[in-house]
């Protein structure tokens, strides 16, 4: 069995991914029900994962990828992959201590979980080679779903299903996969690797190509206001990556509430948020709350930048939500939402 122990004292990914801390703050009493939807969006990757597995054809294969770049993970990739044999019987491998670099290894308590869940040691299952393997009939794809969907969130330490890439191979068409997000083999190479802008380039120009490439389109095409920041749709919500000169930092940011009145609970509540938040703060000022993640622009960094919205475009579709429920308000794209008590004049969406 390779020696799947973390020997340079760093914790396994699953409790040092920022991304994942910041996913936790879901877990507060006060934001329970946004806890709920990550434990629904994990029920439903895990059902359409049961349903794709079913209808895998024999030699076909599925890869699901912890996104290296949303995830923080840098040269670290956490995969599982799913086949059907030539018995029409399932087959999986996931990836091992063998594989990953110094300092995300999984500790002792991981690779137990591992062999816990089901999955068998390295080279153990014929044709593993130095992946954990394991073999079932087809009629046990709802267990395997679930035994995956448990290896990434558990294990692998991915917050959320939305942080999944796959690939599907000797199949006509990719089967969704709830919130996960379809790859081709060209992309998964992208994102496998540790992709950098021109570091020649000003600073405007990397943020620019670094969104672009998340948003898997060009420069040009990305939505750019008038004071030169650019939007990023999330759900209801909308996020902006905004550039300063001077001192050089990008600032990830979103107006999560409009049109609100504040109170002592709004107040308390924004401080304990932002108290479990790893990086950035929630903040309200001229009838706004506000979130917000800097960026260091100087000695800039693509895979901060990318961490930084997905942690903000996952949290902020989630939160206002949650806030305006609680405290009024409107919405980026709430366009039934109403104010709250008194209206006000309105900030705009722009600051």
């Amino acid at each position: 069995m390779t020696d799947d122990t973390t020997r340079d004292g760093h914790t396994p990914p699953s409790t040092s991914s920022d991304a994942a801390m910041a996913v936790r703050l879901l877990d507060d009493p006060a934001t329970a029900d946004l806890s709920a939807k990550v434990a629904t969006a994990w029920r439903d990757f895990t059902a359409a994962l049961a349903a794709a597995l079913g209808k895998l054809p024999r030699g076909a294969r599925l890869d699901l990828i912890l996104d290296p770049a949303a995830s923080g993970t840098g040269d670290a990739v956490y995969d599982v992959s799913i086949g059907v044999d030539e018995n029409g019987d399932l087959e999986a491998d996931a990836v091992s201590n063998a594989a990953l670099p110094v300092g995300y290894r999984l500790d002792r308590a991981a690779v137990a979980s591992l062999i816990a869940l089901g999955w068998s040691p390295p080279g153990v299952v014929a044709g593993s080679g130095d992946r954990f393997g394991l073999r079932a009939p087809a009629s046990e794809a709802a267990r395997i779903a679930a035994l995956v969907g448990r290896t990434m969130r558990d294990v692998y330490g991915t917050p959320h299903p939305a942080f999944l890439t796959y690939t599907a191979q000797k199949v006509d068409e990719i089967p969704p996969l709830a919130t996960a997000r379809p790859l081709n083999r060209d992309e998964v190479v992208i994102s496998a690797e540790k992709w950098e802008p021109d570091p020649h380039t000003s600073l405007t120009e990397r943020v620019k190509a670094v969104v672009a490439h998340m948003q898997k389109t060009t420069p040009e095409s990305l939505n750019v206001d008038s004071d030169g920041d650019i939007g990023i749709r999330a759900g209801s919500a909308m996020v902006f990556v905004r550039i300063h000169r001077n001192p050089p930092l990008v600032d990830v940011y979103s107006p999560i509430l409009t049109e609100v009145i504040p109170n002592e609970r709004l107040y308390e509540r924004l401080s304990q948020l932002t108290r479990r938040m790893p990086i950035g703060r929630l903040y309200y000022t001229e009838g706004t709350v506000w979130a917000s993640v800097p960026v260091f622009g100087r000695d800039f960094q693509p895979s901060h930048l990318i961490l930084a919205i997905q942690v903000m475009t996952t949290l902020a579709d989630e939160l206002d939500d949650r806030l305006q429920g609680d405290f009024g308000g409107r919405r980026f794209f709430g366009e039934n939402d109403k104010p709250s008590q008194i209206p006000q004049e309105r900030t705009g969406m722009y600051l």
